[in-house]
């Protein structure tokens, strides 16, 4: 690991790579649009980012959504 790698954590510490699954630990909603991201819905092929309290994914057919670390759980 270099200095240059970002440790990227979920709400329960533990830790997230690009292509893992996690869930959603609460209703978010989505700005720019109507709808809202459930609690418990599963977000598959998670990408990192340059900030540790962020990831990149596709929900819902939304591409391109941002979702803080905080509100997501590693499913195992």
């Amino acid at each position: 690991m270099s200095d240059d790698d970002v440790i990227v954590k979920d709400c329960n510490g533990a830790r997230l790579q690009n292509g893992d699954t996690v869930h959603v630990i609460k209703d978010l909603k989505v700005k720019g649009t109507s709808s809202t991201i459930k609690q418990g819905t599963k977000v598959k092929g998670i990408r990192l980012t340059d900030d540790p309290e962020h990831i990149e994914c596709r929900v819902d057919n939304i591409k391109g959504l941002m979702l803080k670390t905080s509100f997501l759980k590693k499913v195992n």
